[in-house]
């Protein structure tokens, strides 16, 4: 059997133009993990819901959109025979349940529902067959751990109950006599070959993940058989490989010269890696996250249940093809902002009366109008401006030749150039007033060249003329090192240069022996610079 573990960072954008199904066929594993989905239950569309010859069981964030969740996808060989979200139990409301949740008594009830809350886990059981030939359980646990934001010390305190509630857990079934593996994002690299920039090792091994992560992992040669009930499985493959990591930083481009870190894990009991564990290995040649795959193989195989459990997203009302509620398709509709229906008959506008500010911002009576009415011809506006020439021929007469003598053009004639060539549309009390408005100069300089016979500006004045105006941002020095045009950067930690902006050297992060690394040059841009 082959397992994958995988942090796509947002299961859309991961899944790419091609569709998760091709996804899950590249990757070529009978379980697939996925980690920070970044999706919840009312965004989840069925492309990425049901999957043809996978079943999955999603586990969606209850406090913020687009944050955090997991997803496992088992192959139709692989299907379990129970799944349940979450490591507590609360979330627990169909028969199927894995069970088996340890000694919980030193958490609450509202601190469960909390490290459950922001879909972390989903565990799933199935039967295998080892390479013995004897058939028994296996709990597949994928999880996606909080990280400890240095800014937020409470997020520390979180994630280690977390991690305490996840033992809890995994040791559990251990008891009830089913092999477990951990799979997922543990949000902690264990050791300084783990991490690109370990820095101060007393410091480093100070981290209470890394703590935990002692405590919880058995290592061949150094811990007693009865002490610790887990291994990592990539260590205990390849125990010296170096950089071997899983994430890096996509905003220094820090991939492209490996400066990461290894935080992503399959974590087995030690009875089941030491029978049946065949490779362990990740997968960095695998893109579209901040993170690569990991993956383990094992002898054993699966044993597919008859059925899904009823976790699987299949049976959702959503996808399950029922209609759950008739009040649904029954809602009444307040019909709110149309006009009364004697106004309709009447085809008279209502007086607005009251505050200014609910005239101007309240639901227009017809809806958005259309800029082309403006332009339009119609039939009432017409006469009443044909019966105002009619009764005023000279005023207008002489309005139009004072503009036509002054080289301007009158408001008669900028209105018909307008409705381009239809009949001129102007209301009885602009009309009236022409005779009283002063003549305005609606020529631009530009038309007034062409009366001159005047020669056009040539393109490379019009773009000096541009550029003198908008000059554009400040050439970006060049870093002494490479002598290589820097990038503008703004701190966006708060503190008192928040929001200031510097130059680095514009090549990916890296160790200082890496000639492709960015140099150490910086230099704070000046203030006004945009």
């Amino acid at each position: 059997m082959r397992l994958v573990s995988w942090n796509v960072n947002g299961l859309r954008a991961g899944a790419g133009p091609a569709g998760l199904k091709r996804l899950l066929a590249a990757l070529d594993a009978d379980v697939v993990c996925l980690q920070e989905t970044k999706i919840t239950r009312d965004l989840l569309g069925e492309p990425l819901a049901i999957v043809e010859g996978y079943s999955s069981y999603f586990s969606f964030s209850r406090k913020r959109s687009g944050y955090s969740g997991v997803a496992t996808f088992c192959k139709t060989s692989a299907t379990p025979e129970a799944a349940e979200e979450g490591l507590s139990g609360l979330l627990t409301k169909h028969g199927g349940a894995v069970g088996c949740y340890g000694d919980t008594d030193d958490f609450t009830p509202e601190e469960l529902q909390a490290l459950d809350s922001e879909g972390r886990a989903v565990v799933t059981r199935h039967r295998i067959c080892t390479s013995e030939g004897q058939e028994t359980n296996l709990a597949l646990i994928n999880v996606y751990c909080p990280r400890a934001d240095p800014d937020k010390p409470e997020r520390g305190d979180f994630k280690l109950r977390f991690y305490r509630l996840l033992r809890a857990r995994a040791e559990a079934l251990l008891r009830a006599g089913s092999h477990v593996v951990i799979l997922g994002d543990i949000n902690t690299a264990h050791k300084p070959i783990d991490h690109c920039d370990p820095g101060d090792l007393e410091s480093f091994w100070e981290n209470p993940g890394r703590r935990w992560l002692d405590n919880f992992l058995w290592e061949p040669g150094t811990d007693s058989q009865d002490e610790k009930p887990f291994v990592d499985t990539f260590r205990l493959v390849h125990p010296r490989q170096e950089d071997a990591y899983t994430c890096w930083c996509n905003l220094t481009g820090a991939r492209q010269t490996n400066y990461g870190t290894r935080i992503d894990y399959i974590l087995a009991d030690r009875a089941l890696a030491s029978s049946e564990l065949k490779d362990a290995r990740i997968m960095p040649e695998v893109l579209g996250s901040d993170h690569c795959p990991v993956q383990a193989q094992l002898r054993a195989s699966f044993v597919a249940a008859p059925v899904c459990p009823p976790l699987c997203t299949r049976f959702l009302p959503e996808f399950a093809g029922t209609q759950q509620k008739l009040s649904r398709f029954l809602v009444k509709v307040e019909r709110t902002g149309l006009p009364d229906e004697g106004l309709k008959r009447s085809g008279t506008e209502p007086s607005l009366r009251g505050d200014p500010k609910k005239r101007r911002t309240g639901p227009p009576e017809k809806g958005q109008g259309d800029l082309r009415t403006f332009f339009r011809a119609n039939s009432n506006s017409t006469a009443e401006v044909t019966d105002l020439v009619g009764r005023h021929p000279s005023g207008l007469s002489t309005v139009q030749k004072g503009a036509e003598d002054s080289g301007k053009v009158s408001p008669v004639d900028a209105a018909e150039g307008l409705a381009v060539g239809k009949a001129l549309c102007v209301p009885q009390e602009i009309a009236a007033s022409l005779r009283e408005e002063p003549v305005v100069d609606v020529r631009g300089e530009e038309t007034k060249n062409c009366g001159d016979n005047s020669a056009p500006s040539r393109p490379d004045q019009s773009a000096a003329l541009w550029r003198s105006l908008l000059p554009g941002p400040a050439r970006p020095p060049h870093c002494k090192a490479h002598g290589e045009p820097c990038v503008l950067r703004t701190v966006k930690k708060q503190g008192p240069n928040c929001g200031r902006r510097f130059y680095v050297c514009a090549r990916p992060l890296g160790k200082p022996s890496d000639p492709r690394a960015r140099c150490d040059f910086f230099l704070w841009a000046p203030r006004g610079n945009r």
